[in-house]
């Protein structure tokens, strides 16, 4: 029996408004040369313009690669590296959502360890060599990438999204500042937050939960489930805002710790098959799971639907546990989330993948993590539910 738990985060987090200020004092303790990963929004914000002047004033040198798009594929990485190689670069700066960050700390790895990144998938590959510095900067609140050790990058051979975790993954440090979300959409802003929510859920429901991973957890949900709605519906609304960072960052610890379940098992094939974005696809799935692994971890979902709601407080574990799932329901209805059929989703093209959806979902390791291990049959019957599903009504999964 395991006596012990281990916690990994990065060696430095700086958090709080106006933090992105402090991104030259950093990147100078780590590097002369940054190679800056974002996308052509964060350009057109003007934060990449703005990152590269605080590391100009430390004396810092800065190439960009706006390449990534919604999703990270090994394409963006092997253009990322080239660029990162071929200008002499030492120190990674990610600035962006999830996929820029993910981006980043795949090349941080090949930088100095050479291969496919597919290689270190599942512990193939182990990484020898120390990464390059990688100071991570989120523009969302949502994936929580900064403070994991794990990579999602599509493998765009075979449409799969590698679920790649090592602890060489770990950004070396994250700057964590809200006031850089304010530029985010309401779309984005429901999808990020839904994902942030559902890392919290899986972090405190998974069977690798401990007591460090349920502390940020439940901190995590108690931050973004009053204030997901009104960061939504006023994205200048700066309290929530700082809410929905400090929760994200803190589901992505827990997480990152306790590991994901079965709805981003589920949810990758989706991102890789039909370009989902990660957080739409697992708010599509996050109700149905919940009321399939109801059964097994009443407890937990009861403790979720306390925070949801303090009429719970006075209900039984399985009344509060079915509060618990009802509430998440209705966030996605109010939040519009789309189900799959409304996002655009062939039916015959999403039957025809339904098993290699299933396949993958199982091979990525995330399904065994969950409270109740589904089979093959039960995921590709979740998903049949799911592609049509009504957050508005009641559908019992046994």
């Amino acid at each position: 029996m395991k006596n012990f738990e281990t916690f990994r985060t990065p060696q430095t987090i700086i958090y709080g408004k106006q933090a992105f200020q402090k991104i030259g004092e950093e990147a100078k303790q780590r590097g002369k040369k940054a190679c800056m990963i974002s996308d052509k929004m964060m350009e057109q914000l003007g934060y990449v313009g703005e990152c590269r002047r605080y590391l100009q004033d430390a004396g810092i040198q800065s190439t960009v690669y706006t390449g990534v798009d919604s999703e990270p594929t090994d394409h963006y990485v092997s253009e990322a590296l080239s660029l990162f190689k071929q200008d002499g670069c030492d120190l990674i700066i990610s600035l962006g959502g999830g996929s820029c960050i993910d981006t980043a700390k795949a090349i941080a790895v090949l930088a100095t360890n050479g291969g496919y990144i597919g290689d270190y998938m599942g512990g193939k590959k182990q990484v020898a060599i120390p990464p390059v510095p990688h100071i991570a900067i989120p523009t969302t609140a949502g994936t929580g990438s900064e403070a994991t050790d794990a990579t999602i990058i599509t493998n765009t051979e075979n449409d799969v999204k590698m679920m790649i975790k090592q602890p060489a993954f770990m950004p070396s440090a994250a700057i964590v500042d809200p006031l850089l979300t304010t530029s985010s959409p309401k779309s984005v802003t429901a999808a990020t937050g839904v994902d942030a929510l559902s890392h919290a859920i899986e972090a405190y429901i998974s069977k690798r939960s401990h007591p460090l991973t349920d502390t940020l957890a439940r901190s995590a949900m108690n931050l973004i489930i009053p204030n997901l709605k009104t960061a939504y519906e006023d994205g200048n609304q700066i309290e929530a805002r700082e809410a929905m960072s400090l929760g994200s960052l803190q589901a992505g610890m827990a997480f990152s710790n306790s590991s994901v379940c079965l709805v981003h098992g589920m949810s990758r094939p989706i991102g890789a098959i039909f370009h989902v974005p990660h957080g739409v696809s697992n708010a599509m799935l996050l109700p149905v799971v919940l009321e399939y692994s109801q059964s097994a971890c009443i407890e937990r979902l009861a403790d979720i639907g306390r925070i949801f709601s303090k009429e719970a407080e006075a209900l039984s574990n399985t009344e509060a546990a079915g509060i618990a799932v009802q509430s998440v329901k209705r966030l996605c209805l109010n939040l519009k989330i789309p189900n799959m059929k409304e996002w655009g989703i062939a039916k015959e093209k999403f039957e025809s993948v339904i098993n290699k959806m299933a396949t993958d979902a199982i091979a990525s390791g995330s399904p065994a993590n969950n409270p109740r291990v589904p089979s093959q049959n039960e995921i590709e019957k979740l998903y049949q539910v799911c592609y049509q599903y009504d957050f508005s009504g009641t559908i019992n999964i046994h």
